[in-house]
């Protein structure tokens, strides 16, 4: 018995899910590693990583392509919001345990939790997702409009010229770089420590490659999910074995590249701010 509660898994994320993250994950990561050099073009590092890519024409190439990347993987999200909420009326999308929509209940746990961090209080039950994590997803869309819109403004000048004055091109760069910065700050250090550095899922948190967790860590992580899948009669809708292998494999792969990679270039912003950019 004690074996096979071992082996429980629960299914948190579907293959689609998956592999979108993934693409966002790559596409963030080729945005991040091309587009630092260009940001920092006058530091000492910066030609270095950028030879990496072939050069700083190369790299602004690379980035472009990354950017296709990320915006056709967020476009085919919101379709897929979309098509929940209009076509199967899946309204709990809006609002709700299941929902990402920030609400009164995750400024309660936010507060709740920081209580438990000095050992004022109990630990929150979350549900299914918890208000760092909408945090995370919410920041996506606005780095989307932001450090999107900016970044289409300055590849495409002739064309927003059109009905732009020449001033907002110049606020579009400094917007563009400095926005997609903190993103990359935020990302490659909040994030990946709330997903892999923190001593519960240390070295890494394989649940967004595999797509599964252990049964115990949701009953411990997020007990009012767990109690509400019993008390609804679904938890055992979502149970599940083990993942494949090769998922795991890759994904461990991908994920050492993906957060070595990024605490590096938090290292390097780091220097760069504190030199001087020297």
């Amino acid at each position: 018995m004690a074996e096979q509660a071992v082996e429980t898994r629960v299914l948190r994320f579907t293959g689609a899910q998956r592999i979108a993250h993934a693409a966002l994950m790559v596409s963030f990561l080729g945005l991040a590693l091309t587009g630092m050099p260009l940001l920092f073009s006058h530091t000492a590092w910066a030609p270095t990583m950028a030879r990496l890519f072939g050069g700083f024409e190369t790299a602004g190439l690379l980035h472009r392509f990354f950017a296709i990347v990320m915006i056709v993987d967020f476009v085919a999200h919101v379709a897929w919001l979309l098509n929940r909420v209009f076509v199967k009326k899946e309204y709990g999308v809006l609002w709700g345990p299941k929902s990402l929509v920030p609400q009164p209940t995750d400024l309660v746990q936010m507060l709740g939790h920081f209580r438990w961090f000095v050992g004022a209080g109990p630990r929150p039950k979350f549900d299914r997702w918890t208000y760092w994590e909408k945090f995370d997803y919410w920041a996506v869309f606005w780095g989307m409009f932001i450090i999107g819109g900016s970044g289409l403004m300055l590849w495409f000048p002739e064309f927003f010229s059109l009905v732009l004055p020449g001033t907002v091109f110049n606020l579009a760069t400094l917007v563009h770089g400095e926005e997609a910065l903190l993103a990359v700050g935020f990302i490659f250090s909040i994030h990946f420590f709330n997903g892999h550095i923190r001593p519960e899922k240390f070295p890494m948190d394989t649940c967004m490659f595999s797509g599964r967790i252990p049964l115990e860590e949701l009953q411990h992580e997020r007990p009012a999910e767990y109690e509400r899948l019993v008390k609804e009669g679904k938890l055992a809708s979502v149970l599940t074995g083990p993942a494949e292998p090769w998922a795991l494999t890759w994904g461990r792969a991908l994920g050492t590249v993906a957060v070595l990679s990024g605490l590096t270039m938090v290292g390097l912003i780091v220097f760069a701010l504190f030199s001087g950019g020297h």
